[in-house]
């Protein structure tokens, strides 16, 4: 039987065997021949990519030079702690160019979240050469560049020289495509023609006039490079039943960067602990990961203190929260509660629970025809009974963007508090709470880009304070007795036990990069899009638009005549694309408009106008079989 000096002097002896002369290799080599998909005109893949250890993220916690794509992990002894430049070009795995922003404070964070005190153990940072740009300045790689926050052109910020101008494509108008008519859409064998050879769907500074139906460009407004965009989410190269995914369902779910993946990985690999309550490493790890992205949605959202954001499942928990905590302190028999006609179920049950429990009553704001508010009547609701109003901020059902501002405004001179479901505005529309001066605001991170099972609750400091918890347990306590139990101030005691501590950390990714490519960047280019579908389907014949108010986003609810919603949800999938079929858990709306369930595209900034096109091809194909 062999003892363990055996075992080790007979690994001894094989290592020194090895080809490498008895060194492991620094890098995995691909196979000879192994070709990996790539995106249509995505740089090539480097030979050798990189260690796993350097390549964890798309946007890596530290900075790398150019030819830094084929080099391995530095040994420990040449490990020295990183500097961090005000801003500097970096290059993943993928040869993609990025741009890394300052540290952040509160939580010791830089891009993605990755603490700088635990990324200071990799290697240090070539210098990146300027080309005589001011220092700290991002530099024009030697290749067209995919450049910062994804933009194009002088206004992105990359240097421009004599000798090396940065290369700026040309690119169309953003108007429907010349020769398409839409009354008459071809099918995919025979694809409608493009205005130019060139990348289609950026938006232009041109002064030619738009094609029927779609929008004027703004004057000034930059390039928006969206194939670059869908280079970072991995799973829009899926493929269903033999096509390329269209994933037109983001009203239900966003789909997720790649810096959000990696960002979930490395928590995993470097950070994993309970939070808040033990003195080892990497509890402190994971406390500075946790509190850091609370700094992060309290930046985004624009609150006044990281003490108004508490940590919850998602936006359902959230409203069931102030409800149950809030609601039921301060709601009592003959008291009102408002919500409005375009509520979401998960902001009409937890009131109507509430209602039921304390003799309290639920008024509903009604809507036009359009699927707006109507504001004349809910001043009709108002009155001294009014303890708390909820509306939504965007319809999920319908797109329709509700003037939570004038809502907020009026139901304060009731003296009522205001809670805003932002579930579905987010990740459209730029929100500061502090202008919007709501009580409470909430939304959920799987509809921001975000992981699912992490959401966030908004309250005004003084309102928090004077509420009590909801649920209790470990980490919302000072001191129990069996006779007491002393609660933490306003933020802990809502956050009972262990909480979601990764996806809490994968939200602040998923923050740090819709702030990259800019809020309202992405708003504008979802709006023009949605134009453009717009214009597509309404002559489809048929086919009726459910919701058409004149500010919405981002959805398009529709019925076609002849066929059952799951109809066209199945036939939409057969082509690789992804709907939502059925009462989108908001009944009462579609029911408003004399539906019990619709077809329900919805779109995100990744998205592009030859899915849509795709989309309308097919509906108009269902259309022509049946009517």
């Amino acid at each position: 039987m062999l003892d363990i000096g055996a075992l080790t002097q007979i690994a001894n002896d094989l290592f020194r065997e090895l080809p490498t002369g008895g060194q492991w290799p620094t890098a995995p080599t691909r196979p000879a021949g192994l070709t990996l998909p790539q995106p249509p005109g995505a740089p090539a893949l480097p030979a050798n990519p990189l260690p796993l250890a350097t390549s964890l993220s798309a946007t890596p916690p530290f900075v790398v030079s150019q030819p830094a794509a084929a080099a391995a992990v530095a040994p420990p002894s040449a490990i020295t702690p990183r500097v961090l430049p005000t801003q500097a070009q970096t290059v993943d795995p993928h040869g993609f160019n990025t741009t890394v922003s300052p540290a952040l404070p509160h939580g010791g964070g830089v891009t993605q979240g990755v603490p700088e005190a635990y990324a200071a153990g990799l290697p240090a940072a070539a210098p990146v050469p300027t080309d005589g740009a001011l220092p700290g300045a991002p530099v024009a790689p030697p290749s067209t560049p995919s450049t910062p926050y994804y933009f194009l052109g002088e206004a992105s910020g990359w240097p421009s020289s004599a000798a090396t101008p940065a290369p700026v494509p040309t690119v169309p108008d953003f108007a429907v495509p010349a020769g398409l008519d839409t009354r008459v859409l071809r099918e995919p064998s025979a694809p409608a023609p493009k205005a130019s050879a060139a990348p289609q769907y950026y938006f232009t500074e041109s002064a030619t006039p738009p094609a029927r139906g779609t929008p004027a460009v703004p004057e000034g407004r930059r390039h928006f490079d969206v194939q670059a965009v869908r280079r970072d989410f991995p799973i829009l190269q899926e493929r269903v039943n033999g096509r390329p995914l269209v994933w037109l369902d983001n009203a239900a779910t966003t789909q997720k960067p790649q810096a959000v993946i990696d960002r979930l990985a490395y928590f995993y690999a470097h950070e994993n602990s309970n939070i808040h309550r033990a003195a080892h490493e990497l509890a402190a790890r994971a406390t500075d990961a946790y509190e850091g992205a609370r700094n992060k949605v309290a930046r985004f959202l624009g609150a006044s203190s990281v003490e108004e954001i508490i940590f919850v499942r998602g936006a359902t928990e959230a409203i069931n929260l102030v409800a149950q905590s809030w609601g039921r302190q301060n709601v009592r028999e003959g008291d009102e509660i408002i919500v409005s006609h375009l509520e979401h179920h998960a902001n009409i049950v937890p009131w109507q629970m509430l209602a039921a429990e304390k003799g309290a009553r639920l008024r509903v704001i009604p809507v036009d025809d359009t699927g707006q508010v109507r504001l004349d009547e809910y001043q009709k609701l108002l009155n001294d009974r009014t303890k708390i109003v909820s509306v939504t901020q965007v319809s999920n059902a319908l797109g329709t963007i509700v003037p939570v501002q004038q809502i907020v405004e009026m139901g304060h001179r009731a003296g009522a508090k205001v809670l805003i479901d932002g579930a579905q505005a987010v990740s459209h529309l730029r929100v500061n709470v502090r202008a919007l001066d709501a009580d409470f605001y909430v939304f959920s991170g799987h509809k921001i880009f975000g992981p699912t099972g992490i959401g966030v609750v908004y309250g005004k400091r003084e309102v928090l304070e004077q509420t009590q918890p909801w649920q209790g347990g470990g980490n919302m306590i000072q001191d129990v007795t069996f006779e007491k139990t002393v609660y933490h101030g306003a933020l802990a005691r809502f956050e009972a036990g262990t909480g979601n501590i990764a996806d809490a950390v994968g939200l602040g990714a998923a923050l740090d990069y819709l702030e990259r490519l800019g809020l309202e960047n992405v708003a504008a280019y979802e709006h023009d899009l949605l134009e453009y579908a717009t214009h597509l389907l309404r002559d489809i014949p048929g086919l009726r638009l459910i919701g058409t108010a004149k500010e919405k986003t981002s959805v398009l609810s529709f019925v076609l005549q002849g066929y059952q919603t799951e109809e066209v949800g199945k036939a939409l999938n057969q082509e690789g694309i992804a709907v939502r079929s059925g009462h989108h858990c908001a009944q009462p709306i579609l029911r408003r408009f004399g539906v019990e369930a619709t077809v329900r595209p919805s779109l995100a900034f990744y998205n592009t106008c030859e899915e849509v096109e795709l989309l309308a091809r097919v509906v108009q194909r269902l259309a022509r079989a049946r009517n």
